[in-house]
């Protein structure tokens, strides 16, 4: 019973602390928009990646959150590790990635974030910069 009520959080220190926090930021920044806008903006990403550029999107497309899960096109000449290092110094653009994270199918598999700091300019800044990495 214990090494279950550690795993699930029972062994962390200040909790409360830590859940005021969470409830003060969801009561004071109107975070269920703020939420929304992340979910579709990765969805947007994750849409544009699988239907312009032949990224693939894991889980068959479905977005359910702010985080995207993909494969680099099976026709481009750059692993995974080049393309996180050129998103970043070229384009400013960080993804996690280049790690490796196996999916079912092989290969390695990059994370993409949104937050609310992410804007519609950004998504589409991001989208141009991988197209332009992979082409």
């Amino acid at each position: 019973a214990k090494r279950i009520r550690k795993r699930l959080g029972g062994g962390m220190r200040q909790a409360g602390i830590i859940a005021g926090m969470a409830l003060f930021a969801m009561k004071h920044n109107n975070i269920h928009n703020v939420l929304k806008q992340d979910h579709n903006n990765a969805k947007r990403l994750a849409y544009e990646l699988e239907s312009n550029a032949n990224f693939r999107i894991i889980r068959n497309g479905q977005i359910d959150t702010n985080i995207v899960y993909f494969q680099l096109p099976k026709d481009t000449n750059i692993d995974d590790k080049e393309f996180c290092h050129k998103l970043k110094e070229d384009y400013h653009v960080l993804v996690g990635g280049g790690y490796s994270m196996m999916n079912s199918e092989g290969g390695n598999l990059i994370r993409v974030v949104t937050h609310s700091h992410i804007t519609d300019e950004c998504i589409d800044k991001t989208i141009d910069a991988m197209i332009q990495i992979t082409s």
